[in-house]
């Protein structure tokens, strides 16, 4: 089962989350969300990861 931990507004910034948690281990899948105008995209984790991912996001947060 996987979880929702961030949701990005544009591509670019989905991308480089995802890179970022990658490189420190995690399993992450993209999903896109919003309608056609209001793009964004779920960074989505298994619940197993979801919470140590999460902590990693924050601790990081103005490297994306």
């Amino acid at each position: 089962m996987w979880k929702t931990i961030y949701i990005a507004h544009t591509e670019e910034q989905a991308q480089k989350i995802k890179q970022m948690l990658t490189e420190n281990g995690f399993l992450v899948q993209l999903k896109s969300a919003g309608g056609k105008h209001n793009k964004a995209y779920e960074i989505c984790l298994p619940v197993s990861e979801a919470e140590d991912a999460y902590e990693v996001l924050c601790e990081n947060k103005f490297q994306y």
